[in-house]
């Protein structure tokens, strides 16, 4: 088995979590031979208050979540204390030392820049975190008008339902495209907007 956890913490933008969890959970719990399980993980495992008041549950902390083969790192308010934050920065780039694909949704690429791993990389964030980003790695290439970017190892995101998007690429690459195609249609996602 190989396992995706998606990080929780105070503030986290909810569709920033909550969006890819929905992709890779119909995915994971629909097609358990493809090998795949989700998971959730915070500082501490337990309730997380979300950016606009959502409480959702880590069912797991980074000292007892399993071995990660993709992490997938929200954005949201709650970022920008992480910026500043030696421990958070410390983990990550921990994480980055052994988890294979390392993915972002949002400003969850503002923390990646912070952590160092975004030198030189082309990377997007949400369109009013672009500055910010370019600010935080000067050497980021910017991709301010795609919805994700697929650096191989590392895959950033723009904002908020961007992260739909990148959870269902995820599924693509892990998995195939027609396996992606059946989840988009399972949880009946139509990336054309109604208005």
């Amino acid at each position: 088995m190989r396992h995706i956890g998606i990080l929780l913490f105070e503030d986290v933008e909810e569709l920033d979590a909550i969006g890819p969890w929905e992709v890779l959970a119909f995915w994971c719990r629909g097609f358990p031979d493809d090998g795949y399980a989700v998971h959730t993980l915070a500082a501490r495992a337990g309730p997380v208050r979300c950016a606009k008041g959502l409480e959702v549950t880590a069912r797991h902390s980074p000292a007892d979540a399993p071995p990660l083969d993709v992490l997938v790192h929200p954005g949201g308010r709650g970022t920008r204390p992480m910026l500043g934050d030696d421990g958070h920065l410390a983990w990550v780039r921990e994480q980055r030392a052994k988890v294979p694909l390392m993915t972002s949704v949002c400003t969850g690429s503002l923390v990646y820049a912070a952590a160092g791993l975004l030198a030189g990389r082309p990377a997007t964030t949400h369109w009013g975190s672009l500055e910010r980003l370019a600010e935080l790695e000067p050497t980021v290439e910017l991709r301010p008008d795609d919805r994700f970017v697929d650096d191989g190892d590392l895959i950033t995101s723009a904002g908020i339902s961007a992260g739909v998007d990148m959870a269902l690429h995820l599924v693509a690459r892990l998995a195939g495209v027609d396996r992606a195609r059946q989840v988009r249609r399972g949880i009946q996602y139509d990336p054309l907007p109604p208005v």
